[in-house]
């Protein structure tokens, strides 16, 4: 019961941080504006490490390096407490740091799908009842880029009804099925 509430703590202090620094990452990215809650809160929560890390490196071509190298060092450091706590999921040998590193990549890639999924579950919901909200700038900022390509291809039912956002979060959900869930059971094997 005292290892649940360990992890369960370990989880929200390092989720938070990782998350809100992979939103900023992806907001910057799909160029999200950040003048609304939510960008305004991913800021406060990550400019403690994201500025300090820009003087050393710099974004190029587009990509905020910074934001992404703290998120995927802490989520190192998740990973390793947790290991450092519970004692498995990986060998500290010269596998297991290239087992950690891989696993905290793919990590990133499975947490920044479920960001895509829930961003495109909350801008379907607040389409409905708050077209013109705070958050409908930064919401179709993130899925556009997403959702632009199904729009070519399958238009509204009835012309009002769009299932693109459906068969979005459903082809999200195959990548993490099948790609993301072949490389996790595959890749204490890869690297063993």
């Amino acid at each position: 019961m005292v290892d649940q509430a360990v992890k369960l703590i370990l989880d929200v202090a390092f989720g938070i941080v990782v998350y809100s620094l992979l939103i900023r990452f992806l907001m910057q990215l799909l160029h999200a504006p950040f003048r609304n809650p939510i960008g305004q809160a991913v800021m406060a929560l990550t400019d403690w490490l994201v500025k300090p890390l820009r003087r050393v490196l710099p974004g190029y071509g587009g990509i905020d390096w910074a934001t992404l190298l703290a998120a995927y060092v802490l989520q190192i450091a998740w990973l390793l407490a947790l290991y450092a706590l519970f004692g498995r999921g990986f060998a500290m040998g010269g596998a297991g740091i290239a087992y950690l590193a891989a696993a905290a990549a793919l990590e990133l890639v499975k947490t920044a799908i479920w960001i895509l999924i829930v961003v495109v579950i909350v801008q379907a919901v607040l389409s409905w009842v708050a077209p013109d909200g705070p958050l409908a700038g930064l919401l179709n900022a993130m899925t556009f880029p997403f959702l632009r390509p199904l729009r070519r291809y399958i238009p509204p039912l009835g012309g009002a009804l769009d299932l693109t956002p459906l068969i979005l979060i459903v082809l999200l959900q195959l990548v993490l099925i099948l790609p993301v869930g072949w490389l996790e059971r595959a890749l204490p094997a890869l690297l063993g």
